[in-house]
């Protein structure tokens, strides 16, 4: 069957398209004393993919140089980060996949007992818009047991490996009763997720590919990817996007890969970024999780309604 091309679709073809997921509304409290907790100006979260050796791993490149790359986030750089994060005193969202965790046992543990959080990031950094709901539901399931039993509790956050929705993700993550997502990327600030225009109960802390290192960052020696960014010019990148949800009274969200941040010439950016936002003491610096629990009250508020 052949597929119309999209400028023959009827209206009721690309209107589903565009309400299957959508932003509801925003779950950010319009009284500025109320909206984070202890009253401050602006929250701050900093999380962490730790795909170590399985975005390789998925797309079946299995040479040892692919896996040295990978093994170099767990064995170099997750260390360095959870040094670095402990002296600035930062509760961060470390976001793994199941095969990581399993390859290493220690590290979920690690990160609770360091204080931050575990959430899930898929089975293999699967490219969830290639599965079926069945399969969807399968991997994310078993790796949502791999993590509550490696770190003693059950994760309530999520990110898609590939920072998308298949047709099935809204109702797998709703069926394994996560509080929140974040992956998608359509606001600055939280919000609620509707489903074909009604509300899920499920919350959105938007990611953005401005406030993520790999586009500026990564290299591929067979492929035109190559970093096209001095880290020294990132950070203000980075500090500019602090700078303006810090004026808005909103949330810095960040999100960094510890096999690409974690070298010695990047990681200290990073922690020029830190003292840049230890420099304002009226910040909230918590995890995804927490925040999400914060803003859980809203999506019962009939005053948001």
């Amino acid at each position: 069957m052949t597929v119309a091309e999209p400028w023959r679709w009827p209206e009721e073809t690309w209107r589903s398209h565009v309400e299957q997921v959508r932003a509801g509304r925003s779950l950010v409290d319009a009284d500025q004393a109320r909206r984070w907790k202890d009253g401050a100006k602006a929250a701050v979260l900093f999380s962490f993919d730790s795909d170590h050796e399985t975005p390789s791993l998925r797309d079946g490149e299995t040479s040892p140089g692919r896996m040295a790359q990978g093994e170099y986030g767990a064995r170099v750089a997750v260390p360095r980060i959870l040094d670095l994060l402990g002296r600035y005193e930062v509760p961060s969202s470390f976001y793994i996949p199941a095969v990581c965790a399993l390859l290493r046992p220690d590290e979920v543990p690690a990160y609770v007992d360091a204080g931050h959080e575990v959430a899930v990031h898929g089975w293999i950094h699967e490219r969830n818009t290639q599965l079926t709901y069945e399969q969807e539901l399968d991997l994310l399931g078993r790796a949502l047991g791999v993590l509550e039993e490696q770190s003693g509790q059950r994760p309530v956050g999520i990110r898609t490996p590939s920072w998308d929705f298949s047709d099935s993700t809204l109702r797998v993550i709703r069926e394994l009763g996560f509080l929140y997502d974040s992956s998608l990327m359509a606001d600055d600030e939280p919000y609620e997720l509707l489903a074909e225009g009604e509300p899920t109960g499920i919350i959105e802390i938007p990611v953005e590919w401005i406030r993520d290192d790999a586009p500026y960052l990564m290299m591929d020696r067979f492929a035109s990817l190559r970093p096209y960014m001095a880290p020294r010019q990132l950070v203000q990148i980075w500090k500019d996007e602090f700078d303006a949800a810090y004026a808005a009274g909103g949330v810095f969200q960040l999100t960094l890969h510890p096999h690409i941040i974690g070298h010695r010439s990047r990681l200290v950016v990073l922690e020029e970024l830190l003292q840049h936002i230890r420099t304002h003491d009226d910040v909230w610096v918590t995890t995804h999780a927490e925040l999400a629990h914060h803003l859980r009250p809203a999506l019962t508020s009939e005053e948001a309604r």
